[in-house]
């Protein structure tokens, strides 16, 4: 009658720290989501009995996730609040808005030379959704959907790379630009010109119409942080 090996402490150790790796990345993974989707706040405090408690999980894969959504920027440890979503100063906005102006063009530029025409359909069916929908977030939400499409036409490793870290940097703005009076019809616009550039695999003009649309964000934003007065007086 054969018997069964039994497992060494070692592999024991190495199937519990699997187990909790996993459960790490799940958790990662969900609060990652809930910053992009900003059902987590910036400014908003992370506790870990509650995380743990809401994912069913123990702290252990919690205190991991944090450290590692700590490295990546999104958020930071505040003694004695603990862990709270990250808060962008205006320096850190402008920095972040003159990094998407590059990496926004870059993309249209590079999906004008290598998007194929299932790609260019799914951008016209992303403009066709946006033109149904009312709300500023929800258009915020499309919005991202649509230059999510057209970083992944790009087909660069590096550039999809920066933008997801981008992407990331992003959800930590709060309000959307889309909230400000007149933005779902000019963004819209922009978007369109960027699309239809990009059918006529025209880089040079899809970078220009790229690069335009947040320029118009940028303006739009520094309305938001300084008021209509003093955004006058901010460059660009």
């Amino acid at each position: 009658m054969s018997t069964k090996p039994t497992a060494t402490l070692g592999e024991v150790e190495a199937t519990v720290d699997a187990a909790q790796g996993s459960l790490a990345q799940f958790v990662y993974a969900q609060l990652r989501q809930e910053i992009r989707s900003r059902r987590l706040a910036s400014g908003e405090r992370l506790r870990e009995a509650d995380i743990a408690e809401r994912l069913a999980v123990s702290r252990t894969p919690v205190r991991e996730a944090l450290k590692r959504l700590e490295a990546e920027g999104l958020v930071r440890f505040a003694p004695p609040r603990g862990f709270v979503v990250v808060q962008l100063s205006s320096k850190q906005v402008m920095e972040l808005y003159a990094m998407r102006k590059v990496l926004v063009g870059a993309a249209a530029r590079f999906a004008a030379e290598q998007a194929s025409p299932i790609e260019i359909q799914s951008m016209r069916q992303m403009l066709s959704q946006m033109e149904r929908v009312k709300t500023p977030e929800d258009v915020a939400m499309l919005n991202r959907r649509l230059h999510e499409i057209i970083v992944a036409a790009a087909h660069n490793e590096y550039l999809y790379k920066a933008s997801n870290v981008l992407g990331d940097a992003l959800a930590l703005l709060g309000t959307t630009t889309y909230s400000m009076p007149g933005r779902i019809k000019s963004g819209l616009k922009e978007n369109k010109e960027i699309v239809a550039c990009i059918e006529r695999h025209d880089g040079d003009a899809a970078e220009k119409a790229a690069q335009a649309h947040v320029a118009a964000a940028t303006d739009l934003r520094l309305q938001m942080l300084f008021g209509g007065d003093d955004a006058g007086g901010v460059g660009v």
